[in-house]
């Protein structure tokens, strides 16, 4: 099936989609760091992203007219900041936001589906309006906003035409959910919000699929499985905070469906690179890096529960989420390759550019099995419709 992606990133996104059966015909990223990554992984013959073809530059310049009706889904990450938790939350009034050219997008080529991805942030009680505003642009793509008309008065008059019933205009049924990428197997607690929209004219019925990971899961298989003894973890190393020890306790019955994934999990069986790093040199991205240290609020993800939510700083990164805690209370940054883990990027995916530069690149991804496991429900309804 045929794609476009924009705003690829480091291309969490797109490889995930491209798992799940999308072909990119194009892919467009305006920073180099992340073309530069993207570039040396095709180049090396990567199947995910080999023969993507790479437009380096902003998408405000790109006319998506010639790909008009010949497309199957059009998907991307809008640049966040202007709904981080960490940005300066200008939303609509940032020029970063570039959600009005992903809706020109769809809207120049009316693709089967699209998906898109933001920020949990952009569904915060400050910008409820605004996220009504993108919902609801991208439902009625068609009625675009007049020159020199506020966002303000563009929703009004969208509210009217949705209410309207009329339905002549090139339409979308859009659904929205924030999803926990730990739900769905990834080895991090990462909360994205997810816009997905089939073309009215295919009347597919659709929902966002259903976790099949949990907390509870996990928490029973380490205090009544097998997961120590699994992980070969001495009885002196064993160990659970406090308040997850109480929610354990009160489970009394074995939950259904699969254990959220840990840091454990993800990175056992990679060489320590603080301590070994000679046999760490000989895996790409898994170099030490030295500096971290902890403080109140700044403390990094322990090693047997599911990683905080990796980050990505304005000037590299500020620590404390992006840290490993082992038991003893020592702490260490996250390499770039166990980063990527706990991404769910492939080991063969290498990332271009200093520390900092790539952990920014993997603090701004989607996580790659979260993107497949929703891409996949998509496909099938696509296919389930030809």
């Amino acid at each position: 099936m045929r794609s476009i992606e924009l705003f690829a990133g480091a291309g969490g996104l797109g490889i995930g989609l491209h798992e799940a059966g999308f072909h990119p015909v194009s892919v467009i990223e305006w920073d180099r760091y992340c073309c530069d990554t993207i570039r040396e992984n095709s180049e090396r013959g990567i199947g995910a992203v080999a023969g993507w073809d790479l437009t380096e530059g902003d998408v405000r310049s790109v006319d998506f007219r010639p790909f008009e009706d010949s497309l199957d889904l059009v998907s991307g990450g809008p640049p966040c900041q202007p709904f981080s938790v960490g940005g300066r939350h200008r939303s609509y009034n940032d020029a970063r936001d570039m959600f009005p050219e992903a809706i020109r997008a769809v809207r120049q080529t009316r693709p089967k589906v699209f998906v898109f991805e933001n920020v949990k942030g952009l569904t915060r009680t400050t910008f409820r309006n605004y996220f009504e505003y993108i919902r609801l642009q991208l439902e009625h793509p068609d009625i675009h906003s007049h020159v020199d008309e506020t966002w303000a008065d563009h929703l009004s008059r969208l509210e009217r035409h949705h209410t309207s019933g009329v339905r002549k205009d090139l339409h979308y049924r859009v659904v929205t959910r924030v999803l926990n990428a730990a739900d769905y197997g990834v080895p991090q607690r990462r909360e994205r919000v997810l816009f997905v929209g089939f073309r009215d004219d295919l009347d597919i019925e659709w929902a966002f699929p259903q976790g099949t990971h949990s907390v509870d899961a996990l928490l029973w298989d380490q205090t009544r499985g097998d997961y120590w003894d699994r992980h070969r973890v001495s009885a002196k190393d064993r160990v659970l905070g406090p308040r997850m020890r109480e929610r354990a306790n009160r489970l009394v019955e074995k939950p259904q469906g699969l254990a959220w994934r840990t840091v454990r999990d993800s990175i056992h069986d990679l060489p320590d690179a603080e301590h070994d790093p000679d046999a760490a040199a000989r895996v790409p991205n898994h170099r030490f890096q030295p500096g971290a240290r902890s403080y109140p609020g700044h403390t990094g993800s322990p090693l047997d529960e599911t990683a905080k939510t990796l980050k990505a700083g304005v000037h590299g990164v500020p620590g404390g989420e992006n840290m490993l805690l082992r038991p003893d209370g020592a702490v260490r940054y996250f390499t770039v390759r166990e980063s990527a883990r706990l991404q769910t990027f492939p080991d063969e995916f290498r990332f271009h550019g200093s520390w900092s530069e790539t952990m920014r690149q993997l603090g701004n991804a989607v996580p790659v099995q979260l993107a497949r496991t929703v891409g996949e429900s998509v496909a099938r309804h696509l296919e389930s419709a030809a």
